[in-house]
This record gives structure tokens, sequence and C-alpha cells, in this order.
């Protein structure tokens, strides 16, 4: 499991995370985006930041992180920005069609799939870079 080469699972409360060594949990206030402000200020060039949160990718991608969505794709200075741009139009759209628009797909099996090879390309990147 790529995770465990080394981690830090961040979360404003206890997450379920299985029991490892090289796995740190840091729990964070409850305020309102204290566990991306955390994330935002640790992240560097070093950093792999795994999130489908499109702004804290971005606050991450200029701290120098690498940067994954949970289905393995890469958030990059070139696709950031109409990332935003997208989820400010989706915001605006359900604001005025509620909630019926629905969510994403759920989680599949080639999801997981993309991801791990992502996140151990990125893995082995950073190593490389040393």
């Amino acid at each position: 499991m790529a995770a465990r080469r080394r981690g830090e699972v961040v979360s404003n409360s206890r997450l379920r995370v299985p029991e490892h060594p090289l796995i740190e949990r840091i729990v964070v206030s409850d305020g309102f985006d204290a566990a991306d402000d955390w994330i935002a200020e640790a992240a560097d060039a070093k950093s792999i930041v795994v999130t489908a949160d499109i702004l804290l990718a971005d606050r991450a991608l200029k701290a120098g992180a690498t940067v994954l969505a949970p289905t393995g794709k890469p958030f990059t200075t070139a696709s950031i920005g109409p990332a935003i741009a997208t989820r400010a139009i989706m915001a605006d759209l359900r604001a005025g069609m509620g909630d019926g628009m629905g969510g994403p797909p759920p989680f599949s099996k080639a999801d997981r799939s993309q991801f791990l090879q992502a996140l151990d390309a990125a893995l082995v990147r950073l190593k490389r870079a040393g």
C-alpha cells in the first residue's frame, strides 16, 4: 500500500485510518477550513496532497506540492484555473436548481487503480528529485 511509505492524515475529527507507524494522524481544530489551512501551510515541493477540494488543490499547487484527486487525476498549474471556473459555474447552477443535480459518480475499482498508479508515479518522481 503506497500510503504506508509515509503519510499524514489531516482532519478536524478522528478518522478511521489503519494503525501504522508511518501514518501520522493530525487532528486540527473544527474551525472553518482548519484542515485545509494546515495542509496548505505544510505543503511544499516534497508533498503530495490528495484532495477533491479544488480550492485546496490550488493552494497546495501554489506551495509547490504535487496534487492528486482521489481518482488519481492530477491537478496542475495548467488545469487548476479551468477547474476553479467550472467549480464556480457548478455552484451557480446548484444555487439556481437546488440539490436536484446529483453528485459525482460512485468511486469505482478503476478509480482506485488509477489513483494508486498516479500516487506511485508521484512518489517515484519525488524520490528521484530527492
